[in-house]
């Protein structure tokens, strides 16, 4: 995944060894599935085909798309070191047929040119935090465990939560749970982090959770679930950048599906979502100038929504599957070439 990239070093890109790392499947639930290889699956079928997984997490997704048709060639790409070498594990019986890529999704052009391929047949995209990140403790992005304020997707590069609290002042630090937080007491909160940083700076989560027990009001605590979880998501974000990367992706790769491949993206935040779904619309869309009375090939749409709005997961996988709640899925197909290809 789960959704980018902070500033780095060069381009990031690594390729990856397939072996090595404990037991992936046993720890990752693939959310929806049968419905994301339900969207995919014509493109999945067609001669030579090359899927792309941009957040590859630890492979569940992955491997039922090399399952699915034994000629798939799988592209993954994930940030995350640790998730790469876990996939590796997992999908080490598939051979040259894998290839894992350490970089963010927001490089999948780069890293496509670097394989020396101009277009894929299909691509997948399960953005946000991953199920690995959430349970390894160490990694601070779950607030109901004391933990390093680290909360990098890629822990070898880039700045912490603990960064973004001792550095931001509070006008910047405001912002960030506003936007990617949506965080009611965000000037509050982030003065309060203001003056606590100058007795002592922040580097474990638990301070910073009585910090948001203490400054968030009680009644809005007994109806808005946990204190920290809106400002531990807004953190996450800013310190993987990770609407901006997939900001940035996601058109780059829509460029990259040839004509009747598909995409399909799963989003766990409304904001991610917005993204997609504007992205999806507008390359679904007539350009045809108002008042034009014919629509001329090149204002013809380029994209065709495989999905009425964004599916949902159904009653028994939100039974099993807890964290698949809020998550929302989208697709399309590629109908012709990207409007900013020579001769589209």
């Amino acid at each position: 995944m789960p959704d980018t990239s902070d500033e780095q070093e060069g381009s990031g890109m690594e390729h990856i060894d397939t072996g090595g790392g404990r037991d992936a499947a046993s720890r990752h639930v693939p959310v929806m599935l049968p419905e994301v290889l339900d969207l995919l699956a014509p493109a999945l079928s067609t001669p030579g085909a090359i899927h792309v997984d941009g957040t590859l997490g630890m492979g569940g997704h992955a491997q039922a798309v090399l399952e699915a048709d034994p000629q798939v060639r799988l592209i993954g790409i994930d940030r995350d070191p640790q998730a790469l070498r876990l996939a590796g594990e997992r999908l080490a019986p598939f051979g040259e047929r894998a290839t894992l890529v350490h970089a963010v999704n927001d490089e999948i052009g780069a890293v496509l040119d670097d394989l020396g391929i101009e277009t894929v047949t299909s691509a997948f995209f399960d953005l946000g935090v991953s199920s690995l990140q959430l349970d390894e403790t160490e990694r601070g992005f779950a607030y109901a465990h004391d933990a390093p304020l680290d909360m990098r997707m890629d822990p070898t590069t880039g700045m912490t939560a603990a960064d973004v609290l001792n550095t931001y002042d509070a006008r910047d630090l405001a912002r960030v749970l506003s936007d990617y937080g949506e965080e009611r007491f965000a000037r509050k909160i982030a003065g309060a982090i203001v003056r606590e940083r100058e007795v002592t700076p922040f580097d474990r989560s638990a301070r910073l959770v009585e910090l948001l027990r203490s400054t968030i009001p009680m009644a809005s605590q007994r109806g808005g679930g946990h204190p920290a979880k809106r400002t531990f998501q807004a953190l996450r974000i800013e310190v993987n950048e990770e609407l901006a990367g997939w900001s940035r992706a996601i058109p780059v790769a829509l460029e990259r599906v040839a004509v009747g491949g598909r995409i399909a993206v799963l989003s766990f935040h409304s904001l991610e979502d917005r993204i997609t779904k504007r992205a999806l619309a507008a390359g679904a869309a007539s350009t045809t100038p108002a008042g034009l009375p014919v629509e001329l090939p090149e204002h013809a749409p380029e994209l065709r929504l495989l999905t009425r709005g964004a599916m949902t997961p159904g009653e028994d996988e939100l039974a099993t599957n807890p964290r698949s709640a809020s998550v929302r899925l989208r697709a399309a197909e590629r109908i012709r070439t990207p409007r900013r290809t020579k001769g589209a």
